[in-house]
């Protein structure tokens, strides 16, 4: 498998990449090319005992950064010759001289990018920003997170077919269920943009279940979360919080006086399998599902495990040839609907 990695995207670049890459080489056997400056990689590459990996490097001094925006961030994206990072991945996706990108860099970058570069997927309107879910019996795929604050009930419904998809190839969930994220179980609850897209899920062939409040999401109610991003975003960076601040809380009164803290040295096992669930780390990226190329998005505070497991949940979409199955899950629902409307 050929993984590219954006070597510049995360808020301490180029380390976490550069080790992260390492470590994943080692531990997947996997080829890696990483995308920058090559003199800063090799310098770290020097200290990591990687000659006999399969890490390689491509140079580029040319990044996309959080200052970039309007104008500017469309050039970098779309102009042919761009030599950004997320450029030069993403070109050697389209080329096919990579199975996958993996960036922790900008995500309004990282979306323009890929949607100049690599184009939709015939029959997808939005690309969608998707993200498991720690939830109750499992993970939950929460879709869209952050691309497209305003959507249509025809997006929200693409975005429930693709969360379908990726849930049976990478989570091997059989005929999974689908929600819609609303402030009420009942249907006819929610703003405009929900309830005109009740109905449509509800005639789509997918295994809908209705729609989902906040507690029927971390319920287990379901394994597929649809929403527009505005919400999805909200969703997600309150949940981030919240488990920060249980765990904090947790960890302070553990250690709040010896009996507790002997107490949390005999239950420190059930603690780190606490935090192994609740960490964002452990999965590491978030597919762009929708564009027509595996593009994964990290967080930009990510470290060296971030890194490796971005590069676990991107291997797992390879392997689970999730591009044909999204092409052909798309064709045949744009089908399926078409016959529904002409009977």
């Amino acid at each position: 498998m050929r993984i590219a990695l954006d070597a510049m995207g995360s808020d301490n670049c180029p380390q976490p990449e550069v080790c992260g890459a390492v470590e994943a080489a080692r531990k997947f056997g996997d080829e890696i090319t990483l995308i920058g400056p090559e003199d800063k990689l090799r310098e770290i590459l020097s200290d990591t005992s990687s000659e006999s990996l399969p890490v390689h490097i491509i140079h580029t001094t040319e990044t996309i950064t959080m200052h970039d925006k309007g104008r500017q961030l469309t050039l970098k994206a779309k102009h042919k010759d761009s030599k950004t990072t997320m450029a030069v991945g993403m070109d050697m996706l389209k080329s096919g001289n990579a199975d996958v990108f993996v960036t922790a860099g900008n995500t309004g970058g990282a979306l323009a990018t890929a949607y100049f570069r690599l184009g939709m997927i015939p029959g997808v309107k939005r690309p969608a920003i998707t993200v498991l879910f720690p939830v109750k019996n499992g993970r939950c795929a929460v879709l869209d997170i952050g691309a497209n604050p305003n959507c249509k009930p025809d997006h929200l419904l693409q975005f429930a077919i693709m969360g379908s998809i990726y849930a049976n190839k990478v989570l091997d969930i059989q005929n999974p269920r689908v929600g819609l994220i609303s402030n009420g179980e009942e249907a006819g609850k929610g703003n405009d943009l929900v309830k005109d897209t009740y109905p449509i899920l509800e005639a789509s062939g997918l295994n809908f279940v209705g729609n989902l409040e906040g507690k029927e999401i971390f319920g287990g109610k379901a394994d597929v979360a649809v929403t527009d991003g505005f919400t999805g975003n909200v969703v997600l960076k309150t949940s981030e919080a919240v488990a920060k601040m249980f765990t904090d809380i947790l960890r302070k009164e553990l250690m709040s006086s010896m009996r507790t803290k002997i107490g949390a040295k005999l239950a420190m096992p059930a603690f780190n399998n606490l935090k192994k669930i609740l960490d964002p780390s452990e999965v590491g990226a978030a597919p762009l599902l929708g564009i027509n190329g595996l593009v994964f998005i990290g967080h930009g505070r990510s470290d060296t495990q971030s890194i490796v497991s971005a590069i676990r949940s991107a291997r797992q979409a390879v392997n689970a040839n999730l591009i044909n199955a999204l092409n052909s899950a798309i064709k045949k629902r744009i089908e399926f609907i078409y016959d529904q409307e002409e009977q």
